[in-house]
């Protein structure tokens, strides 16, 4: 079933958020300070295009900095992933068969918009 799941995921709606959070890492790269940022907006874009099966977890050694840089990342480009992850919910909504995509899109809010200090993990 989740690979069902993610190869519709991945056709209607995954490949493009994917996208969104790879733009984002590839703009972050460019400055030296803001690498740590490109990174896990990488970590999350591989997310995004496969979420079915895996769950994000805290990191146990996360601390002020992560913080910090999720300040920092909501502002820069967090909010505007989460309005796309918002906008793409609506429309797999519409359907029968999109109901569990629009979920998931609606449970990846939380990591679009605070992405550092968490682990990407398959889930049990």
């Amino acid at each position: 079933m989740r690979l069902l799941l993610n190869i519709i995921w991945l056709l209607f709606g995954g490949l493009w958020l994917a996208l969104g959070y790879f733009v984002a890492g590839i703009i972050c790269c460019i400055l030296i300070i803001t690498i740590p940022f490109g990174i896990a907006s990488f970590r999350v874009g591989v997310y995004a295009l496969w979420p079915f099966g895996k769950t994000v977890v805290d990191k146990p050694t996360a601390g002020v900095g992560s913080l910090i840089g999720n300040v920092i990342w909501l502002i820069v480009a967090g909010l505007w992933l989460a309005i796309g992850h918002l906008v793409s919910a609506i429309a797999m909504a519409i359907t029968i068969i999109g109901i569990p995509l629009a979920v998931a899109n609606l449970k990846m809010i939380p990591i679009s918009l605070m992405s550092l200090g968490k682990d990407i993990v398959d889930a049990r």
